[in-house]
């Protein structure tokens, strides 16, 4: 097997980035803009993992389903910060899941919601719409504030932008 290479049958919509050395198993399905960076594993191969349109799977990340009870699904505009560990969950839309988090099987984090760096969601846990949790485990701690809520619509389209400048390179290196 090569670096990059997809097994079993992952399957992608248009316009997405995928690192040359991230590795997709099993059953994937990747949404429109969305962008799966370097070092990632998503492991799909005892159930499924859907991830959205314009969602950023960041460095080192490992997204992984248990049985047929917990599969993985990510929604729209979702951004799994670097080394966050998604396994059997459900990730609403315009989320963040900060750096180094897990979230464990059977947790939901709601719309708009913020799991912060380091924090450990276990198992079932449920993060309401629109509020930020922290800690080990993670609770919910307050409401997210409109400046807040803006950012998470922010940053999924920066990384919408930067994964098109890293498409555009990766077709000159393979040109040149």
């Amino acid at each position: 097997m090569k670096k990059g290479e997809t097994l079993l049958y992952p399957r992608t919509d248009q316009n997405i980035f995928i690192a040359e050395n991230a590795l997709l198993i099993g059953d994937v399905r990747v949404g429109e803009n969305s962008s799966i960076w370097y070092n990632v594993v998503i492991r799909a191969d005892v159930n499924w993992v859907e991830i959205g349109r314009g969602t950023n799977i960041q460095d080192g990340v490992i997204i992984h389903v248990e049985t047929a009870s917990y599969p993985t699904f990510i929604g729209d505009y979702v951004t799994i910060g670097h080394r966050a560990v998604i396994h059997g969950c459900v990730i609403k839309d315009f989320s963040l899941i900060g750096i180094g988090a897990i979230v464990m099987n059977g947790a939901e984090v709601g719309p708009f919601s913020i799991v912060g760096a380091g924090a450990l969601l276990t198992e079932n846990t449920k993060i309401p719409p629109g509020t930020l949790a922290l800690g080990v485990p993670a609770k919910v701690k307050r409401d997210l504030t409109e400046q807040e809520i803006n950012a998470l619509k922010i940053s999924s389209q920066r990384y919408i932008e930067l994964s098109k400048m890293h498409l555009k390179f990766a077709k000159d290196i393979k040109s040149a």
